[in-house]
């Protein structure tokens, strides 16, 4: 969608006569919504500029200029673009992206990364270069008309109000050096490299074609990036399809295929207890489907998955190959109906209704996420929802889909894949934590190693010697702890410690969100963000005050929650109108998070517990267990006692 376009000629006539950030403020009202005052301010100011750029006869007027392009089943927005045609009448596009800041500052340690000054804070960004070339590069992957007739895409960075410094300049620090040659960062005096840039690609008029096809082009993912991520999935173990995957798997392509070939809209839900294979399945889905030259995206709300997920697929290709591929559940407030082909929405159960930073935009994620996508497929389990926020069980999905006169199908995945495979464990999990009744509330299989202990240190170094195997084990927490690490004045502090102990740790890095896989993770304590919908071999779960075992019961106490923890906000408030309402949400979100933290190994789950009656409770349950099947000496089994 592009909120202004206009020939070159008609473009100068607009900022001449001081009117073209009113054109282009009405545009944006009627096709997005109200514009905020910072951008109607840099439309003015930013305009001026390439106004002087594109002030000359070599660039001819009916080239084709177009601003605020939003790229298709993206939330990027292009600053501005210049169609036009070289002297061997190839169709070029010039993509600039307009900046207004007066300064930066270099981060080495962050790829393409850079620090500035936003609405009077400092935060870190991509640098102008990198966000110029990415934009083009999503163009390129996904833009069927670009492709297939050639169309030439030349990005480039423009930042007129900054004064470039003659030594040492962050803006061309050599760590941006890749960013940099592929597309040029012009600065304050520079206005006529900027031109001379723009006239070696646009020497003729195209009487606006180029704007036509980078409009009017549909989205489908480029062969090159289809062939790329078929060779990503072949071999990789970690996402073969065993069982009722495959046959889950077989199930929804039929699906996709029917609605795509006779134009019908469905949403299906896929429902699945901890290690039954979602992410596995999802990953395939995407890949399939974008291999059958659709539109398709891996959605989450939380980033760990998803930035995980990407890693691990990526191999040894670069960034701009799948980045595209992997968004956040916020990214459809204003997308178009059936604007995307297909999106695969892991984790689902975590849903939010609002979106955004501070949960002012949009209107509902589901609804939003089943008007975008002819086919939404959603991976769901009731029991997995762990803040106040969520909301995607799988009524609720059911009712917006109704709402929008969408037909659903359900679909249950069952196999256990986690847990050494045993459904035991799981249901005796539900069982200890009084999360429902099961019919095997007396033990599991013996090749999942349970173990408690008695000392979180002891805990630790089990976990440590656990990684030094593969990487793939991980010690994570209840948000009990604050979080104090996160201001840099505290970064000599730890989070957890426990004195007694002599344990101490920290919460894992704000930066680092592919904790799950980088390897000095084992030093750092992962919590439910950084690892629900994710699996290690060995798991060390720490415990915290907010579950304890009194007078013969479980009991959760919020009250007991870190106050950095967000996942329990409003409950305080709701627990003065109606105490016995919170209570009940809270026990039930408090018992979740265990629930899932103890069900991310493979091979077992260590557990320690700041309440010494809950660790005989565990201990206890254990030893019945042992007991019933008759076993002497419970140090001869996997469930050791610690």
């Amino acid at each position: 969608m592009i909120v202004y376009q206009a020939s070159k000629k008609d473009f100068m006539k607009h900022v001449t006569n001081d009117e073209v950030s009113i054109l282009i403020d009405k545009e944006y009202r009627n096709k997005i919504g109200r514009s905020r005052e910072n951008e109607f301010r840099a439309w003015d100011n930013s305009m001026l500029y390439m106004y002087k750029a594109l002030n000359t006869e070599d660039i001819p007027d009916e080239c084709g200029v177009a601003i605020e392009y939003r790229i298709p089943a993206t939330s990027k927005r292009v600053d501005f673009i210049l169609t036009g045609l070289d002297e061997n009448d190839k169709e070029n596009v010039i993509i600039v992206e307009l900046k207004q800041w007066s300064e930066l500052e270099v981060v080495e340690d962050e790829e393409a990364i850079v620090k500035t000054v936003i609405n009077r804070s400092q935060r870190k960004v991509s640098h102008p270069s990198y966000q110029a070339w990415s934009y083009a590069s999503l163009i390129s992957d996904y833009n069927e008309a670009v492709e297939k007739n050639s169309i030439g895409l030349h990005p480039c960075a423009y930042l007129h109000n900054y004064i470039k410094n003659v030594e040492n300049d962050p803006l061309v620090d050599e760590v941006y050096d890749e960013w940099l040659h592929k597309a040029p960062a012009y600065t304050k005096g520079d206005v006529l490299k900027l031109r001379e840039f723009i006239c070696k690609y646009v020497k003729k008029a195209d009487q606006g074609k180029g704007i036509y096809y980078i409009e009017g082009g549909k989205i489908r993912p480029s062969k090159s990036l289809q062939d790329a991520l078929k060779l990503m999935l072949d071999g990789n173990q970690e996402f073969i399809m065993i069982d009722d995957q495959k046959v889950a798997f077989e199930s929804i392509m039929r699906t996709v295929r029917d609605c795509i070939k006779n134009d019908k809209k469905k949403t299906i839900i896929v429902e699945g207890g901890p290690g039954t294979g979602k992410s596995v399945l999802a990953i395939n889905l995407l890949v399939r489907v974008c291999g059958m030259n659709l539109n398709c995206q891996y959605v989450t709300k939380n980033a760990a998955p998803r930035n995980v997920y990407c890693e691990k697929l990526k191999g040894s290709y670069t960034k701009k190959y799948i980045d595209n591929l992997f968004k956040g559940s916020g990214v459809y407030t204003d997308t178009e109906e059936n604007e995307i082909d297909v999106l695969v929405v892991d984790e689902a159960h975590r849903l939010n209704a609002k979106s955004g930073m501070f949960k002012n935009l949009g209107e509902n994620q589901i609804k939003e996420i089943i008007n975008t996508a002819k086919v939404s497929i959603l991976f769901v389990d009731n029991n997995q929802r762990v803040t106040m926020d969520d909301i995607g069980s799988v009524e609720e999905i059911e009712r917006y889909a109704n709402l929008l006169g969408v037909k659903t199908r359900r679909l249950k995945l069952t196999s256990q894949f986690r847990c050494n495979g045993s459904d035991g464990y799981l249901s005796w999990l539900d069982d200890v934590l009084e999360i429902g009744e099961t019919g095997n509330f007396d033990g599991f299989d013996f090749d999942f190693d349970f173990k408690v202990f008695d000392d979180p240190s002891e805990l630790r170094k089990a976990i440590e010697s656990k990684n030094e195997i593969n990487n793939k084990s991980r010690l994570v927490a209840g948000y009990c702890y604050e979080w104090q690490t996160k201001k840099k004045e505290n970064w000599n502090n730890h989070d957890i410690e426990f004195q007694e102990y002599d344990f101490k740790m920290k919460w894992n890095l704000s930066n680092t969100s592919t904790w799950a896989i980088d390897k000095e993770s084992v030093n750092q304590c992962g919590c439910i963000h950084t690892c629900q919908g994710l699996e290690f071999d060995y798991v060390g779960v720490i415990i915290g005050q907010d579950l304890r075992f009194e007078n013969g019961k479980l009991v959760t106490d919020f009250t007991k929650r870190a106050k950095t923890d967000k996942s329990l906000n409003g409950i305080k408030k709701l627990y003065k109108t109606d105490k016995e309402k919170a209570l009940k949400i809270s026990d039930e979100l408090i018992k979740n998070t265990y629930r899932i933290l103890m069900t991310r190994g493979l091979k077992g789950c260590y557990v320690w517990c700041e309440d010494e009656a809950l660790r005989n409770y565990f201990r206890d349950r254990v030893n019945a267990f042992n007991h019933t099947i008759g076993f002497k000496d419970i140090e001869e089994t996997s469930l050791e006692h610690v």
